[in-house]
């Protein structure tokens, strides 16, 4: 792939790229079921890799799933007009300037955010990520994330509907410690530590490096850091053991059975504090004044705000209606809901994807058309189109909702 391809394929589409789905299997957990993806292909990577839980989106980033983790797994690909594709990766890395601006890849390097669904059937482990300090160790970087439950995903809460968040006040290090040495014992008993959080379509979280967390299972759209790391502390869910070599995966060997140091890596006060949910939980707010946005058409929320690291809104456009939007810095999109175009593009939220199969939901828009403004024309006469955006580090406009 050379730039000049990648240019051709830029303005073929105004400065907006059709990505593929890209889906990740994840072997420790049960599929929800919910991202409408045909249920023959649940586990199209094979039964040994776990069911297909996750679709990433614009993603540059590879899956770290252990050694049977495929070449190009994790990674979004743009199919072009004459049937051939490239990778995101690739497109950045040659022609970033032209994708994100010379400002942002000379800052950031490239594209700095990952964001994905994740869908269960019950909760994940009980797991922390490992802040910079720690993951720069074993060559990686550190990663906060964020979580929304789009309604248009969530008509079905599944088996549990709560996520249990960092540790009850006044737990010790002492106590997290003794749950690490009675990791083979069964159920640990790391939760009894922790409270669980009902989980609320339409509203969402941060979670940031080094606190304890156990999703629950509602769909979530989570922007994060462009990073895979984790360390699960939780060693029975559900009745399914899980594996030691889940809580070390991301830590040198000489600390895989260093219980002070495990321990050390989360972020202890973050963890007890005792107004977690007012210091974390995220609830929409307006972009611009909502009876100024629908009298032109469409209404737009931020929905993860409060870091420096990533961003995302969800932009409504009206039925019949078309809106001309305007963003700083370039975004990945998905169509939730609805039919319609984005610029030159026809989009529909599908009601059931094939493994392997093209969609018209996913776009990435380089930050030239996002700061010329593109064109969302809703096609229905009832149905609102549904967009999802997700921007990466440092988009000027989240500035002003950063938490101090």
């Amino acid at each position: 792939m050379t730039r000049a391809q990648i240019h051709d394929a830029i303005a073929a589409g105004q400065g907006v790229l059709r990505l593929g789905p890209c889906w990740v299997p994840r072997s420790f957990m049960i599929p929800g079921r919910r991202l409408r993806l045909h249920p023959d292909d649940l586990y199209a990577f094979g039964a040994h890799r776990g069911g297909i839980n996750e679709r990433w989106f614009s993603s540059t980033t590879k899956a770290a799933n252990g050694p049977s983790t495929g070449e190009h797994e994790g990674l979004s690909f743009v199919p072009t007009e004459d049937g051939h594709r490239f990778l995101l990766k690739h497109a950045v890395e040659i022609a970033g300037d032209e994708l994100l601006g010379s400002d942002v890849m000379s800052r950031e390097g490239g594209w700095n955010v990952l964001c994905k669904f994740f869908d269960n059937m019950g909760p994940i482990p009980h797991h922390m990520h490992q802040s910079d300090e720690y993951a720069a160790k074993v060559g990686f970087k550190g990663k906060p994330e964020a979580y929304y439950f789009p309604p248009q995903y969530n008509q079905i809460e599944n088996n549990f509907p709560h996520t249990f968040m960092g540790l009850e006040p006044g737990t010790t290090k002492q106590d997290v410690r003794r749950c690490l040495e009675n990791w083979n014992k069964g159920d640990n008993g790391i939760l009894n530590y922790s409270r669980a959080y009902r989980l609320e379509p339409g509203a969402g979280w941060q979670v940031n490096p080094g606190i304890l967390h156990a999703p629950g299972s509602l769909v979530t759209y989570e922007p994060q850091v462009a990073s895979d790391v984790f360390a699960m502390f939780q060693s029975l869910v559900e009745g399914r053991p899980v594996d030691w070599s889940l809580l070390t995966k991301d830590v040198l060997p000489e600390y895989h059975h260093d219980l002070d140091y495990l321990v050390g890596m989360l972020d202890w006060e973050a963890n007890v504090n005792p107004q977690f949910a007012k210091s974390n939980k995220v609830f929409p707010k307006p972009v611009k004044p909502i009876a100024e946005m629908e009298e032109a058409g469409y209404r737009e929320m931020w929905i993860t705000y409060g870091t420096p690291h990533y961003s995302a809104k969800e932009l409504t456009v009206l039925p019949g209606r078309t809106a001309r939007i305007r963003d700083a810095e370039a975004y990945g999109a998905l169509v939730s809901q609805g039919h319609g175009s984005v610029g030159r593009h026809a989009v529909c939220a599908p009601t059931m994807i094939r493994f392997g199969e093209m969609t018209q939901d996913e776009l990435f828009v380089s930050a030239p058309a996002a700061q010329a403004g593109v064109h969302f024309h809703n096609l229905s006469h009832s149905d609102p189109l549904v967009i999802l955006k997700h921007f990466g580090p440092g988009n000027p406009e989240a500035e002003p909702l950063r938490r101090r």
